[in-house]
């Protein structure tokens, strides 16, 4: 298990960027949260590696009218998320 920290910049609110990474975190088993702060996206994620890798390269791309510029991602200790949440 790992855990991340993504700082996501770009046209990334206001177009469905959690709401789609929620979904997509359900797909590969992700726990953690994902929140709009200022002008980017910030999420927390923890999974497998190999999923996890999965979901990073999901928000490298994001949702269908989106526009993801940079992406600061960021390892740390793990949190024991119990589930994935928009906050």
């Amino acid at each position: 298990m790992k855990h991340c920290a993504l700082s996501i910049t770009g046209k990334v609110q206001r177009i469905g960027f959690r709401f789609s990474a929620m979904q997509v975190a359900y797909k590969y088993n992700i726990k953690g949260f994902v929140k709009n702060e200022n002008s980017h996206v910030y999420i927390e994620a923890e999974g497998e590696e190999d999923t996890l890798n999965e979901f990073i390269s999901w928000c490298r791309k994001g949702p269908l009218g989106s526009r993801v510029d940079n992406v600061d991602l960021k390892e740390g200790t793990l949190k024991h998320y119990k589930s994935f949440d928009i906050l």
